[in-house]
């Protein structure tokens, strides 16, 4: 199934220099595919991994081992980020 994978700030470092500036990736996963998993397969530090978003709806850190993606979702993470 075809999903979306975006990643912003420092993540944009994990993805392939054709796609970085545009930071998002097309992605063909398995069906049942979790967020977990994609955050392994793309080698994300969990430290990193700070705000998750699945078509825009957040999803917490208690969920991503075990929240499913589905044909045609974005998944978008983004690092902690400190301004001022």
């Amino acid at each position: 199934m075809k999903i979306t994978l975006k990643l912003f700030a420092s993540l944009t470092d994990y993805l392939p220099a054709d796609v970085k500036y545009s930071n998002m990736l097309a992605l063909d996963v398995a069906p049942e595919t979790t967020i977990g998993q994609l955050v392994a397969q793309h080698r994300l530090p969990e430290k990193l991994v700070h705000l998750v978003l699945v078509n825009g709806v957040y999803i917490g850190p208690e969920n991503r081992a075990t929240q499913t993606l589905n044909e045609g979702d974005t998944l978008a993470i983004w690092p902690p980020i400190a301004g001022g």
